[in-house]
């Protein structure tokens, strides 16, 4: 038995109608009060009444109740308001708190349900159910889980913003760097984004070959001999400006290219982001005015320069193409950085047009396509846009891989036990 358990039953009012205290007062729950995820009793505020007297205080949950003891709880004036201590065993008669047992008080189907989940090696849990739940539960679900990756990017935002000292358009800047990494590159991405900060890069706006020697030459790309005209511009460049802003560089080995396609090497993503620097400046008062994904989209659809149509590295020669974002590069952008970014903006700011157009904009998106994805499908679980395909990203990291079953409402709605499914 898990504590985690005996809290899903407490807080669904899953335990029998009947419960007594040890010492035989009836127990009759009126609310089972506020889940604590903090330091002291695991719920708050509620209002049981024992016997004739109605209580209104904490709970404190053990699987024993000698944990009590073990935890040290007789000595912590937090459980001084304990009113209740529900345990699943009451193995000592040293307490003077009401204690209910509630061993043989809920229906054992839910347990063995629950312990098959834990036990499973499948890729989630509920695999062989999931496919079964109601459409208008799992939509209702979906809902709120994206709604709850979105208030997680939020607190994100909020913590950078703190330290950019409330500059949205530098925040906005760290996010965008971070999210064209795809994955592989985001940390370099970021490192760079925070060493060479927006403000800098501003007071060369106009000059869009500095822009570029700043950004290249601070992710470490300027440490070896250059033959071609403009490579030997930049790093001549980025010498001056080095100096003149006491610039720090990046080690060029924080960049990875294994496994990447050519146009999404990171030296393709530099330039495109040093084109974006150059002529999208105050880019969040930008997005703040547009009202539909093209548009949006648009703002991103920048041009680099010719250099970059026939190379991918520097000093190596390869077949023109343009290099320009692509849709699903862009898409991803949108997702990650600017959507999270302009959510937060409506939070600070109480605009709710601002949230709505947010999660509209997530709507309208195309679902997003990656393995998770992918095996969601295969289980039957499609996702029609992409505030579906983040729901479905947030519930596979932080329900079904971490084992949060008991919080998940697929959980709750699988009402069988299916023996085979574990």
């Amino acid at each position: 038995m898990k504590e985690e358990f005996i809290y899903y039953l407490w807080e669904n009012r899953l335990l029998s109608k009947d419960l007594m205290t040890v010492d035989g007062e009836s127990v009759d729950v009126i609310s089972v009060g506020n889940r604590n995820y903090d330091s002291g009793p695991d719920f708050l505020d509620a209002r049981i009444r024992i016997g004739n007297t109605l209580w209104v205080g904490h709970v404190e949950i053990h699987v024993n109740a000698s944990d009590w003891f073990r935890h040290g709880h007789q000595h912590d004036c937090a459980y001084k308001n304990v009113v209740l201590h529900v345990v699943y065993c009451n193995d000592t008669e040293r307490l003077d708190i009401p204690t209910v047992e509630v061993k043989g008080k809920f229906d054992e189907d839910i347990y063995e349900r629950y312990s098959g989940f834990m036990r499973s090696r499948r890729w989630i849990p509920c695999e062989k159910s999931i496919a079964g739940i109601q459409q208008f539960t799992w939509l209702s679900w979906l809902e709120r889980v994206v709604v709850e990756r979105l208030e997680v990017e939020v607190k994100d935002v909020f913590s950078s913003l703190a330290m950019n000292r409330y500059d949205w358009e530098e925040t906005l800047y760290q996010r965008v760097m971070r999210y064209c990494g795809l994955k592989v590159n985001n940390d370099a991405f970021e490192r760079l984004a925070k060493i060479l900060p927006l403000r800098v890069l501003r007071k060369h706006i106009d000059n869009a070959i500095q822009v570029e020697a700043m950004i290249f030459g601070c992710a470490g790309f300027f440490e070896q001999e250059f033959t071609e005209a403009y490579p030997v511009l930049l790093q001549r460049e980025f010498k001056i400006l080095k100096s003149k802003f006491n610039l720090a560089v990046m080690p060029r080995s924080c960049w990875k290219f294994m496994r990447l396609r050519p146009p999404n090497f990171p030296t393709v993503r530099l330039a495109q982001i040093a084109s974006m620097v150059c002529i999208c400046d105050n880019l969040l008062s930008k997005l703040l005015s547009v009202d539909n994904l093209d548009s949006m989209r648009n703002l991103f659809n920048v041009e680099v320069n010719e250099y970059w149509d026939t190379h991918f590295l520097f000093e190596k020669p390869s077949k023109e193409r343009k290099k320009s974002f692509g849709a699903t590069a862009t898409d991803v952008l949108i997702i990650n950085a600017v959507i999270p970014m302009l959510f937060s903006y409506g939070i600070y700011h109480d605009n709710q047009e601002l949230k709505n157009r947010s999660l509209s904009f997530l709507n309208d998106m195309a679902p997003e396509d990656n393995v998770i994805i992918r095996r969601f499908g295969k289980l039957g679980i499609g996702a029609c846009n992409a505030q579906q395909t983040q729901a479905l990203l947030h519930m596979y990291n932080n329900y079904c891989r971490r084992r949060k079953c008991l919080s998940c409402r697929v959980f709750n709605a699988i009402k069988t036990v299916d023996r085979t499914a574990y």
